[in-house]
């Protein structure tokens, strides 16, 4: 039990120190707080680590509790809607239930952005288990809604 109470506390650290480096940062883009519907419910979270990259964090409620950040990289179409954005990802999950379960874990979506506060998306996060058996794992769709904060530039094709 010290050994799980250890990795927990290493766990939050590291959100709250990545918290404060994006915080810190001299973004150019919003923080999006919403809900991710799919396999799992879960609230999804995007915090601007600079103008293309960002970091991307969720909480899985289903049956077991998970917690995700992933790395995305953004990119748009050139001449495309200025809200579409496409992204790669990749980062770590881990899981709470009977066992603790570690994960690395892909995160490709598709997200639009609009006038208003509102950013909706698509994406898929394929895992490959670290624990339980090396499983993997390429379900995990879903649709993303998400309230924008701020009034950062708009991501653009360079």
């Amino acid at each position: 039990m010290k050994y799980f109470n250890s990795i927990i506390k290493t766990i939050l650290f590291s959100f709250v120190l990545l918290l404060f480096i994006a915080n810190d940062s001299q973004a150019q883009s919003n923080w999006e707080v919403g809900v991710r519907f799919g396999d799992d419910f879960g609230i999804d979270a995007t915090i601007p680590l600079a103008t293309r990259p960002r970091l991307h964090a969720a909480a899985y409620f289903g049956n077991d509790f998970g917690l995700g950040g992933y790395f995305d990289w953004m990119f748009a179409l050139d001449g495309g809607p200025t809200g579409l954005k496409f992204y790669p990802g990749v980062g770590p999950e881990f899981y709470f239930g009977n066992d603790f379960n570690v994960a690395v874990a892909g995160d490709f979506g598709a997200e639009y952005s609009f006038d208003f506060p509102l950013t909706i998306g698509l994406d898929w996060r394929p895992r490959f288990m670290l624990t339980d058996g090396f499983n993997s794992y390429w379900g995990n769709w879903g649709l993303i809604a998400r309230f924008r904060f701020g009034e950062g530039v708009r991501f653009k094709a360079e």
